[in-house]
């Protein structure tokens, strides 16, 4: 009897610790420094790879990232008062427009990008759309193709922007409103990767997203020439020909956003938890780590990054990195 009781008391004690470690795991994967990333969608791969190296770097930190438009991740910090370590932007006037000063200092420009259309090798005319027929492909009956939302979403306002010039490129009066008048609302979401999905569904069969998504997704697109594509400093005074109202900083309010060669920015709000390790995950971004990640993810990093803002207030070991 005296055996069967030690025995059972033992087996208790075994199960007792194997509870207690259980319950306990859990707690020291809580004492992590937990990096808040607000970041555009069109950021969601490269960042995740980002995050996963900044990890293993800083074994003591969970990067916590949270995609959606710019102008919505802005919105997180200017309406709702979320607290963030890090923004990152598909368009850097973002941070400009909507975060500076109030809830930034500054803002650095580090990589860029180019608009394109993406579809399935299935969806209607795909064997015959090009980079000079997409418009007349796009108002073909039956069709479906789709945008992100321009007040939330930098991807939004720059396909309506190269609509624009895509009717002056290719000198065909009134596209603009036509191509407007052939994307229903149920086309258009609050992100353009959101739309990936109805793509893929089968919904839509073309969708205006940037290029760099286009080739991490390992989906068909059409190449866009230059002088519509939003991506080249050669033709930026013809960019500036387009030009589209978006809501502004205040309700009632608007921006005018005029064609320009796309940029993107990244900050740390006023309002970081942990501003000295999202110090360093900005420096990361910035280094040649993580410049190789966004290059190998087709986004290509500006020759030099370039800060605006109170750019005396830049930490040093960023002022180090920029122009």
């Amino acid at each position: 009897m005296r055996d069967l009781f030690a025995k059972a008391l033992g087996i208790g004690f075994l199960v007792s610790v194997v509870c207690l470690s259980v319950f306990v795991s859990p707690v020291r994967a809580e004492n992590k420094t937990k990096l808040i990333i607000f970041h555009a969608g069109s950021l969601s791969i490269p960042f995740k790879e980002m995050a996963k190296a900044f990890e293993g770097h800083y074994p003591g930190v969970e990067v916590i990232r949270e995609a959606a438009g710019s102008r919505t991740c802005a919105r997180k910090i200017t309406d709702l008062g979320r607290p963030c370590d890090v923004m990152a932007s598909a368009d850097y006037t973002v941070i400009e427009n909507l975060l500076i000063p109030e809830h930034a200092s500054w803002n650095i420009s580090f990589v860029t990008n180019e608009m394109a259309i993406m579809y399935r090798p299935d969806s209607k005319f795909a064997g015959e759309i090009n980079g000079e027929n997409w418009h007349r492909i796009l108002l073909q009956k039956d069709v479906e193709y789709g945008h992100s939302d321009p007040n939330s979403d930098p991807c939004g306002y720059r396909s309506q922007l190269v609509w624009q010039l895509a009717e002056k490129y290719y000198h065909v009066p009134g596209l603009y409103e036509k191509l407007k008048a052939g994307c229903p609302l149920r086309n258009v979401r609050p992100k353009e990767t959101d739309l990936i999905a109805l793509l893929e569904a089968g919904q839509i069969d073309y969708l205006f997203i940037y290029r760099s998504v286009c080739m991490q997704h390992k989906m068909p697109f059409v190449k866009l020439p230059d002088q519509i594509n939003l991506g080249s400093s050669r033709f930026q005074d013809f960019y500036r020909q387009a030009s589209i109202r978006i809501s502004g900083k205040t309700p009632g309010s608007f921006i005018e956003k005029r064609g320009k060669p796309m940029v993107y920015g990244i900050t740390i709000p006023g309002n970081a938890p942990h501003r000295d390790m999202a110090i360093r995950f900005v420096a990361f971004v910035l280094g040649p780590d993580g410049r190789e990640i966004m290059k190998r993810n087709g986004q290509q990093p500006l020759a030099a990054a370039r800060a605006t803002g109170q750019v005396d207030r830049l930490p040093p070991s960023l002022k180090q990195l920029v122009k």
